[in-house]
């Protein structure tokens, strides 16, 4: 079966306090959904048409895992905790079986 990822790419951030915040609130919420971080980097070597971004990835073990894991009641609080502190590029995809 194949694999389900969540990735991340932060395009700017206006609250460092507020994301600080949502990552607390979201990490134990991700990991009891089943979610394993697999990147957590600030800086990326941006190639071809690529942008230095904060990326995060967090692996399932299904797509259906990944996209329950995203609305959970856990996950929702800690969005709610980032409002508009950040503006992201958030993906939800299936991985190679």
């Amino acid at each position: 079966m194949a694999k389900g990822y969540w990735v991340t790419e932060y395009q700017s951030v206006s609250d460092p306090e507020r994301l600080a915040a949502y990552a607390e609130a979201a990490n134990p919420a991700v990991t009891a959904a089943g979610g394993r971080f697999l990147v957590r980097s600030p800086h990326a070597v941006a190639l071809e048409a690529g942008l230095d971004q904060r990326t995060v990835v967090v692996e399932f073990d299904s797509l259906e895992a990944a996209l329950a894991a995203h609305d959970t009641e856990a996950y929702q609080a800690a969005l709610d905790v980032l409002g508009d502190a950040a503006v992201r590029d958030f993906r939800i995809v299936e991985g190679v079986a």
